[in-house]
């Protein structure tokens, strides 16, 4: 099948134009649907050959404007690249890089019996949930989706222009391809070329079954008290069991701490149900969680987040085959306005966070249901040490996101307004951004972060006003490892096709000649 080209003629085009967060809308020349990976390297050729900018897209789910920007001139969308197959060769799974999480849980585990630890955002798409060092309800348990990438094919543009497909192996003894493999190991998408497929290797079997839990608190009865309690109970909870080999690694659970104007909030809980004791650990869990806190908890019946009511979701806890848990707990909300932010945190939350978290979610002079933080619990194997991967950030127990959501575009400053001065109170200590730690002696005492997430980009760390810490975006999101991966993006994107506001910069004595 050749390129599908969209223009402005066709009836598709304006739909096609932007993705899940409405913010932003692209005005292209065209928009490529691609099959294969011949049709990546004709596309890219001619977008290249016409001066054309060029961004790509897997599932649509960019936080930024990185692929729907103004500046943006052809879209290379690899939603047809969704093939999920066994590589005898390699013996590996080969993975489009525009499978879904959904198609991609659902055909690994009915064809071949294992899973990817990645999200549950159904339709979130591999080509930038894998290169971004993906996480979900498994990784406590398994480690991050990068942590089995064996190979990367990749669609580059050397110096002359020219675009061809490069496969770079973990174990290639090329070292700049292997270069190239470990650069989408976390280092983010749309940095170094077109994605076109993955090779996992040594994926694991999903539990049989999970013990699937959830719970909603009412804010009326929390108040105060109660919501500094539960918070800080669930951060020391985890603080606590985050190590390699914790006896709750199969444990993950996810707090969503919503806006007072919700009435709710909710907690869901899965670990695995062919443990033994896995009903223990559950009680254990929620007697810690639920310690002094002043009010009764209620089954998981109203909206909080993306999550929808789930029934029958209860604190008791319900077994299930793990792939229809899977696709109770598999939303990605409706299409909308939104704004991010993240953190990784390494220990439990210190007084001032939960002050701050208290004080913006309570503001009542901001009226919207649909603002929340989700803390979602991370570590274990996540933790193992050892890892060669991009991802910088191998030892926290907590990862945050701040998210807000809204339809009147004529609301943006009002919502943006609310979710920066929330963050910045938060880190006001550390210069309005939870910062990160590098070292590898004694943590420094103020150290209680480890920067952001790439995965959830966020432009604000690149102005001076909203982060005042001296750090840049790149270091939050990177640490140590972005100079390597500089000289990747040198040795791969040598002249900058593939760019956007926070990519991967290229070295500055880079000869682009």
């Amino acid at each position: 099948m050749s390129v599908i080209w969209v223009t402005k003629s066709d009836e598709r085009y304006e739909a096609l134009s932007q993705g899940f967060n409405q913010r932003w809308v692209a005005k292209p020349d065209a928009i490529a649907f691609v099959s294969s990976t011949e049709d990546v390297v004709h596309a890219v050729d001619k977008a290249v050959g016409n001066n054309q900018r060029i961004s790509v897209r897997s599932g649509g789910h960019c936080y930024e404007n990185f692929v729907c920007n103004a500046d943006v001139k052809v879209i290379i969308d690899v939603s047809g690249l969704d093939q999920v197959t066994w590589d005898e060769q390699r013996q590996a799974y080969c993975l489009g890089a525009g499978v879904t999480n959904w198609r991609l849980c659902t055909h690994l585990y009915r064809l071949f019996g294992v899973a990817v630890p990645g999200g549950s955002c159904y339709s979130v798409a591999a080509g930038g949930h894998i290169s971004a060092g993906g996480f979900g309800l498994l990784s406590r348990q398994f480690g991050l989706t990068v942590d089995y990438l064996q190979a990367v094919e990749v669609v580059v543009v050397g110096k002359k222009g020219k675009a061809k497909p490069v496969i770079a192996d973990r174990n290639d003894t090329n070292s700049n391809r292997r270069e190239l493999w470990w650069a989408h190991t976390g280092g983010g998408g749309g940095n170094f070329g077109v994605i076109t497929r993955y090779w996992m290797s040594d994926l694991k079997p999903p539990p049989k079954n999970v013990l699937l839990s959830g719970a909603q608190f009412k804010w009326s009865k929390l108040k105060e008290q109660g919501f500094k309690r539960l918070v800080a109970n669930f951060g020391t909870f985890f603080a606590h069991h985050g190590a390699p080999d914790d006896r709750y690694a199969d444990l993950f659970a996810i707090l969503k701490l919503t806006h007072i104007s919700n009435e709710e909030l909710g907690l869901i809980v899965q670990l695995d149900a062919t443990d033994s004791d896995s009903q223990s650990k559950l009680d254990e869990f929620y007697k810690a969680v639920l310690a002094e806190i002043p009010a009764d908890i209620a089954d998981f019946t109203m909206q909080v987040g993306e999550h929808a009511p789930i029934q029958p979701l209860t604190p008791q806890g319900r077994v299930m085959p793990w792939i229809q848990a899977t696709q109770t707990l598999n939303s990605s909300g409706e299409n909308r306005r939104a704004k991010y932010k993240s953190a990784y945190h390494r220990t439990a939350f210190t007084p001032q966070h939960i002050d701050a978290f208290y004080r913006h979610l309570s503001d009542t002079s901001y009226d919207n249901n649909e603002a929340l933080l989700q803390i979602d619990s991370y570590g274990c194997k996540i933790n193992k040490p050892g890892r060669d991967t991009a991802v910088a950030q191998r030892d926290s127990v907590l990862k945050l996101q701040y998210q807000t959501y809204w339809t009147d575009p004529t609301q943006d400053d009002k919502h943006l307004t609310w979710i920066r001065t929330f963050y910045a109170d938060v880190y006001t200590n550390t210069g309005g951004v939870p910062i990160p730690y590098v070292g590898g002696g004694p943590m420094p005492l103020y150290v209680d972060t480890d920067g952001c997430f790439v995965g959830y980009p966020d432009v604000d760390l690149n102005d001076t006003a909203l982060n005042r810490s001296g750090i840049p975006w790149s270091e939050l999101y990177y640490k140590e490892h972005y100079p390597r991966l500089q000289q990747v993006k040198a040795l791969w994107d040598p002249t900058d096709v593939f760019h956007h506001a926070q990519s991967i910069q290229l070295p500055v004595s880079t000869d682009r000649d």
